[in-house]
């Protein structure tokens, strides 16, 4: 029985996109060697991936500490000239002010049992984006709580401690293979794969394509 349900925030509940980080890219292309917005945004994407992916423990960095990272080797790899206090600033409103996906308040609306939110970012960030898009997720639970990242299992295993389930009474809803599939898998949550948009085909982890598919896995009228 499906008493809980944890959801991935950027990526599956808000957009990796929006009027900041549209700005981002924007400045970077136009002050640097990376003209090509698309080659902008796959770089950033690749570092910030591999960043999470090392942060965890002793290695811990905040998504702050991380974008500070970033746009200093895009000063130095890209020779980005910019002030890059104000794209911080835009990054974090960014992270706050990312529009959600239009199935994920039906989704909040609809959803029979509570639902976490999961995320790298910081609590301050996500708790201002909740409120500003008026969904009401049951519990937060970010990065900095055990400082780990996903795909770290802490961070999983923190919600489990703050849901009061155990792990085969929730499923986790992401839409990264790396970060959440194999995450959740980690700490024994059965995962579900978002893809809105045709992506690589996964034999070994359910796919839906809209959070709606969701809903009968919760009901219990079909299996993970």
């Amino acid at each position: 029985m499906i008493k809980a349900v944890f959801i991935d925030y950027t990526g599956t509940t808000v957009k990796e996109d929006g009027e900041e980080i549209r700005e981002v890219v924007r400045r970077v292309c136009q002050n640097s060697d990376l003209h090509d917005p698309q080659a902008v945004l796959a770089l950033w994407w690749k570092l910030m991936k591999q960043y999470e992916e090392n942060s965890c423990g002793e290695n811990y960095l905040t998504e702050d500490e991380i974008v500070d990272k970033i746009l200093q080797i895009l000063t130095e790899q890209i020779h980005l000239k910019e002030n890059l206090r104000e794209l911080h600033e835009l990054i974090r409103a960014f992270w706050v002010c990312a529009p959600a996906f239009p199935d994920a308040r039906e989704f909040f609306d609809l959803c029979p049992v509570p639902i976490y939110m999961i995320s790298n970012n910081g609590i301050e960030y996500v708790t201002k984006s909740m409120e500003d898009k008026q969904l009401r997720p049951a519990g937060i639970i970010c990065a900095g709580m055990v400082r780990a990242c996903k795909p770290h299992r802490e961070l999983f295993d923190k919600a489990l401690e703050v849901s009061g389930c155990n792990a085969d009474e929730v499923l986790h809803i992401g839409d990264s293979y790396g970060s959440d599939v194999l995450g959740a898998r980690a700490a024994g949550i059965r995962p579900v794969l978002v893809q809105r948009t045709k992506g690589k085909s996964y034999d070994d982890v359910m796919v839906v394509h809209d959070l709606s598919e969701v809903l009968p896995l919760i009901d219990g009228e079909e299996s993970v």
